[in-house]
């Protein structure tokens, strides 16, 4: 079988390029190692900056998001034993959606499957020939028949552990990696909200984070050993020390509720450079990987994609490869803007263990610098909100 452009990975990524060309007229298969239900009920974090919101709602799939999505106009900066606003919209004018990523996910795939979309789930096998001539293809297996797609181009939109990346030869790639000496420990629970906005709380305990997902449903997280077993954290446990990190003198206080999953996840910087090899382009995880403290994943795949489709748009309207030489160039940049502030916002707000004394106290007078100065609030809230 033959398509323009041949994509690998139903996340945002993948779904929205997909749905974004169909719009220009342009045909695509996406390939989805996992089926249907499980990628629409992979729960995960989302946050979406103003650009983000933007593009969807443009894409026409930000119905949903506008009717569910918790918007935001600031944010809590805790430390210190005192809580702080950063006010977003007053320093910025722009403003945040929480709307986690399997919802965006969702509605992407109600969308390509309207559109009469061709999208594979359950496949396997998947492997890139022929990348770096005019005619590259992707071989799969599908309902137990080995298939093969020809194509104008080849997107690895597949993730950190996708079969895309391994294929831009060692020697013109280079990874930049960075691990970081702990995790989180992430809870959903069902109780009312605890706070109106999301609360960044820095301790010497460690970091914690209240976050919400529904009227009925909230996410927390708090730092940990990335080598902890979640067993050995037992529901008061929990509880006992994200009020130790939240609570303060205010009177404020944490709601609880049962406590229906828990999951430690990996913290790391990675970036892959160059993101393009032949006729082979990355987009999101599969390119780049940010700790989730600046609330930068999902959205960095939507400026992948963004200037993808543009790019791809462009050279079947006739307009030459311009754009597609300069993609990785184009997306990097967004990308290590994205990296400097995830691993500012982590720096600032995590407890490192091999810390000395002079660097907690220095640590403590950044907070305070940040809260105190209107430029460094600005700085932080431009970050946050987003530019593209």
């Amino acid at each position: 079988m033959r398509t323009q452009v041949a994509i690998i990975g139903a996340g945002p990524a993948g779904l929205l390029l997909s749905h974004l060309l169909h719009m220009q007229g342009i045909e695509s298969i996406v390939l989805e190692m996992r089926s249907r239900a499980d990628i629409e009920a992979t729960i995960r974090a989302g946050v979406l900056e103003q650009g983000s919101m933007d593009i969807l709602n443009e894409a026409g799939v930000g119905e949903r998001m506008r009717r569910e999505g918790a918007l935001h106009h600031g944010f809590e900066l805790a430390f210190g034993g005192q809580r702080h606003r950063i006010d977003l919209m007053e320093l910025t004018g722009k403003a945040i959606t929480v709307y986690p990523q399997h919802e965006v996910i969702i509605d992407l795939v109600a969308a390509r499957m309207a559109a009469g979309g061709d999208l594979r789930f359950e496949v396997s096998e998947v492997a890139l020939h022929d990348i770096d001539s005019a005619q590259p293809s992707v071989s799969f297996v599908h309902s137990g028949q080995a298939e093969r797609i020809e194509a104008d181009f080849v997107i690895g939109a597949d993730g950190f552990h996708g079969v895309s990346r391994p294929m831009i030869p060692a020697e013109v790639r280079q990874d930049f990696q960075r691990i970081y000496p702990f995790g989180w420990f992430g809870i959903l629970v069902e109780s009312a909200p605890s706070s109106d906005e999301l609360i960044y709380a820095q301790h010497e305990r460690g970091f914690a984070l209240v976050s919400t997902r529904s009227s009925t449903v909230q996410r927390l997280y708090f730092q940990c050993d990335p080598h902890d077993k979640v067993e050995a954290w037992s529901d008061d446990r929990i509880w006992s020390e994200l009020h130790a990190r939240l609570e303060h003198h205010d009177g404020w206080k944490l709601k609880e509720g049962r406590i229906f999953q828990k999951g430690i996840i990996g913290m790391r910087s990675f970036v892959c450079a160059p993101m393009r090899h032949g006729r082979l382009f990355l987009a999101g995880d599969a390119a780049h990987i940010v700790p989730p403290t600046g609330a930068k994943g999902m959205n960095l795949a939507i400026s992948d994609v963004r200037v993808l489709s543009k790019a791809l748009t462009a050279f079947y309207q006739g307009e030459g490869e311009e754009g597609l030489n300069g993609y990785s160039e184009a997306a990097l940049k967004r990308i290590w803007r994205a990296e400097y502030f995830s691993w500012w916002m982590t720096r600032m707000l995590h407890t490192f263990d091999d810390a000395t004394p002079f660097e907690r106290q220095i640590q403590r007078a950044e907070l305070d610098n940040v809260v105190a100065s209107r430029a460094m609030r600005t700085a932080l809230a431009e970050n946050y909100v987003g530019a593209f």
